[in-house]
């Protein structure tokens, strides 16, 4: 039984902008406080991620665009697994440089072997894939991320979210709902 409601989130310059907010708000509705770390304790930038529906030149891919403006409060070097009951990785593209800091790789791993919930969603997976905690776990991500989850070690499906053990993984922002419901029942368990 832990007494900790502090939730990590760990961020960087392009974090997606939905899948970084929708939980950074919606978890200090259940009692969780969010602790938002980053390579540094400073402002961040969110990008918004999105096929523009009406392109006249269709884009392949997502388009990125400048979102709101987050401020991590502790750097990932000064991060303790202890302090925190649970951790949530958004994606966008901040995981592609993320996933090379060895102290946010270090308190990953060590908040996934404490059984604690992880909740996951589109790139963020790069980030559980470079902590080697995926090996043998069935997710989902965004598909464009595939390859990563199965480099990784893991099976990819192609669903809203998935429950594996301590892990839930979600797509991309479209699923916040159903990702947040899981890993809200997760921390209260864990709290409880």
């Amino acid at each position: 039984m832990t007494t900790s409601r502090k939730v990590l989130m760990p961020i960087g310059d392009a974090t997606e902008t939905l899948d970084t907010f929708y939980p950074y708000f919606r978890l200090p509705e259940d009692g969780f406080e969010v602790v938002v770390a980053g390579p540094e304790a400073r402002l961040y930038h969110s990008v918004l991620h999105e096929i523009p529906p009406n392109s006249d030149v269709p884009w392949d891919i997502t388009q990125e665009r400048p979102g709101y403006h987050i401020r991590a409060t502790v750097a990932f070097r000064d991060l303790r697994a202890e302090d925190y009951v649970g951790l949530f990785i958004s994606g966008g593209r901040a995981p592609e440089y993320l996933r090379y800091d060895q102290d946010l790789l270090r308190v990953t791993r060590e908040i996934h072997e404490a059984g604690k919930p992880i909740a996951c969603v589109c790139h963020g997976v790069e980030i559980l894939t470079a902590a080697n905690i995926i090996r043998g776990r069935t997710v989902t991500t965004v598909a464009k991320c595939a390859m990563d989850a199965q480099q990784g070690g893991a099976a990819y499906v192609d669903r809203q979210y998935v429950l594996d053990g301590n892990l839930v993984t979600a797509r991309t922002w479209h699923d916040n709902t159903a990702l947040m419901r899981e890993f809200v029942k997760m921390l209260k368990a864990a709290t409880a």
